[in-house]
């Protein structure tokens, strides 16, 4: 974070400032920033943040142990350490975000991306996170910190020699991007796909379509709005974009996008595409399963030309990337059975995306084997869409369909039906069961994706299977 006096980052939080020890108001602080009190080292700031199942207060004795300069709370803590008290410590988290970004703006050296979509949110940062680091000091969320918690702890690593701040936009219910994305209001904005990802929350894809419009609304007048040609409830936000003042670009398969892609192909090694700027033709090479990643990687490449960085140095940087995120379509195991690990979210299109790369690169003589578990969130629409995903995976021929979890048995029953029916497909109630199954049951030659929604737990699943047949 950047230097603040204690009394400059109380008065910005609209806070009661209570020093301890030798501090004063005009103690300089500038460590990191963390709710995790494990994280917290010498000069840091621990936020004392209310939890679902513990409260951050009962840390603070930690945090001081650890180091911390400072604590945000929400009452006293008996504990060695200065204490800012506030109303509500998630909304200082944002206040201060606002402010420190503000700041660092304003000496003219910060440009800030925003990137939200119902899927492809994390790949995308992490691929245009490598293209930046390149150019100069480049903040992006760990993990999918993108929320009104993860978000504001992200904008807070910005130092003042920080060139690019990648933010990542996630909602589960409309007004949480307007929100996050105010905080900074971004320079570039990119939208990557509306569809039915936490559509439960929304009440349906056409509220989840104006939940996403909120970070084109969030742009800056003067700013850029990246969005997906080939998405035609992205593509409509355009009319959005410009009526603000905000630059419209493509990205997309189509002729139409100014960043496109053609003769795209998915092996084992990866997938490789032509993407076209203009009349410029380059080969990219990911190392990043799945055809769906192209467009994160189109997306990325559009992001980072409006930043100054050239299509040809995009593509050199984005072949240096080995995984997506850990979770994501992760490889695991060995050649003689390679497991791929995509359990930490799942929607219908991200689940069929991972069926679709699971036959394309299973090779003559080889099994595909699908771990599916629960899509989340999906409300009225979840047992339509788990219908789907189990007869995509029969007419895709996965030689085994192994379904984990009651929520997603409907997923198994639709398999079934369709006519996965002589053991072929196979239910278990627990992941235990799956993985004891599963040793049995795998052979040389077999590729196994295991996918479902976080809730569901099966990431753990694909972890085991990869240390045993590693």
């Amino acid at each position: 974070m950047i230097r603040i006096s204690l009394a400059d980052l109380a008065d910005t939080v609209g806070a009661t400032l209570s020093p301890a020890g030798t501090d004063t108001p005009d103690t300089i602080v500038s460590g990191a920033v963390d709710t995790d009190s494990r994280l917290i080292g010498p000069g840091d700031i621990f936020v004392a943040k209310p939890g679902e199942t513990t409260d951050g207060h009962l840390f603070v004795g930690a945090a001081a142990d650890a180091g911390a300069a400072l604590a945000i709370v929400d009452h006293p803590v008996d504990a060695p350490i200065s204490q800012i008290i506030v109303p509500d410590v998630v909304r200082s988290l944002a206040d201060l975000a606002r402010t420190v970004v503000g700041r660092v703006r304003a000496s003219g050296g910060l440009r800030v991306v925003g990137i939200t979509g119902s899927n492809g949110k994390t790949t995308t940062k992490n691929m245009l996170a490598r293209i930046l680091e390149g150019e100069g000091e480049t903040v992006a969320p760990r993990n999918s910190f993108n929320n009104d918690v993860g978000a504001p702890l992200t904008m807070l690593r910005v130092t003042e020699g920080t060139r690019f701040l990648v933010s990542e936009f996630g909602a589960d219910h409309a007004g949480m991007i307007a929100r996050l994305a105010g905080l900074v209001t971004p320079d570039v904005g990119a939208v990557l796909m509306v569809g039915l990802a936490h559509a439960g929350g929304f009440g349906g894809i056409e509220a989840t379509q104006r939940a996403k419009t909120e970070l084109v609304e969030a742009i800056r007048p003067g700013g850029v709005a990246v969005l997906n040609a080939d998405d035609a409830r992205v593509a409509a936000m355009a009319s959005v974009a410009e009526a603000r003042g905000v630059a419209v670009r493509w990205f997309g398969r189509g002729a139409n996008a100014e960043v496109r892609a053609e003769d795209v192909e998915v092996t084992a090694a990866g997938t490789t595409c032509t993407v076209v700027v203009g009349e410029e033709r380059m080969p990219l090479r990911l190392r990043v399963l799945g055809e769906h990643h192209v467009m994160n990687a189109l997306a990325a490449i559009a992001v980072a030309r409006e930043l100054g960085v050239d299509p040809a140095v995009a593509i050199t940087r984005l072949e240096t990337l080995e995984i997506a995120e850990r979770w994501r379509m992760q490889p695991l195991g060995s050649d003689r059975i390679r497991i791929i690990n995509d359990a930490y979210n799942a929607s219908p299109d991200s689940m069929a995306a991972a069926l679709r790369t699971l036959a394309q690169i299973t090779e003559p003589g080889q099994r595909k084997v699908a771990v599916l578990g629960a899509m989340s969130e999906l409300g009225e629409a979840a047992g339509e869409e788990h219908d789907r995903v189990g007869l995509q995976a029969v007419r895709l021929r996965i030689e085994r369909i192994v379904v984990v979890g009651r929520d997603a048995r409907r997923l198994y029953l639709a398999a079934i039906g369709e006519g996965s029916w002589d053991g072929e497909a196979v239910f278990f109630e627990t992941a235990d069961e799956a993985y004891d199954y599963l040793l049995t049951e795998l052979r040389d030659g077999d590729r196994v994706l295991v996918k479902s929604s976080n809730s569901a737990g099966l990431r753990h699943l694909g972890d085991r299977l990869g240390e045993s047949f590693s």
